[in-house]
């Protein structure tokens, strides 16, 4: 959904503002700094990511390890149901 509102928003520049906004850019940063600009944006992106993959495993890993500590005392039950019998 958010990247549909990126393309709505992308989709209204012409190519002319597009263009207009990149020269600008070009004058502001300059030519030797916009490649850092962007690995430095890469890299942001990047830890983002990871962050929010690594809180997503954090929050899934508890509801994994409820099943399955709760399906060992059931078959401990039942060894020791058949143990006795």
């Amino acid at each position: 959904m958010e990247n549909t509102n990126i393309l709505v928003f992308i989709g209204g520049l012409g190519g002319t503002e597009v263009f207009l906004i990149l020269f600008v850019i070009l004058l502001l940063f300059g030519a030797k700094r916009i490649p850092e600009l962007a690995k430095g944006l890469g890299r942001g992106i990047r830890e983002f990511k990871d962050a929010t993959n690594e809180i997503k495993s954090e929050i899934e890993k508890p509801g994994k390890d409820e099943n399955a500590s709760a399906q060992r005392p059931v078959a401990r039950d039942e060894a020791q149901k058949e143990a006795t019998v």
